[in-house]
């Protein structure tokens, strides 16, 4: 029971996290998912790739249906390509140590986060 109320809130963090920034699934679930619930990173990646598709359908009806904020061409350009790519990139992921994929994610998320606050 413990483990369901732990993994609700992070779908609370990571749900809300998504709806205002974009953000949710890699860069609160995957942390969360090992360091709070004890995940592999390779199970935690995968874990999150699965509840991006429920939580995307869910904002994404509500965007549509609140206002025009989606762009559908972009969607398919993008969606086809990231399918594609994210096809092989899983594949790429197992063949890569639990070690190395958390040290590659925490330094992309450094990379990212710095050029952010430079750029404003």
């Amino acid at each position: 029971m413990k483990l369901v109320i732990t993994a609700a809130l992070i779908g609370l963090c990571a749900g809300l996290l998504g709806a205002l920034c974009g953000v949710g699934g890699g860069i609160v679930m995957v942390p969360a998912f090992v360091g709070v619930l004890g995940m592999e990173h390779k199970q935690a990646v995968a874990t999150s790739m699965a509840v991006i598709v429920v939580t995307a359908i869910a904002a994404t009806a509500n965007n549509v249906r609140a206002s025009d904020l989606v762009d559908w061409k972009v969607v398919f350009a993008v969606g086809v390509a990231a399918a594609f790519a994210s096809w092989f990139g899983s594949d790429l992921m197992r063949s890569f140590s639990n070690q190395f994929l958390t040290r590659a994610f925490g330094v992309l998320a450094v990379v990212i986060g710095v050029r952010m606050l430079w750029k404003g």
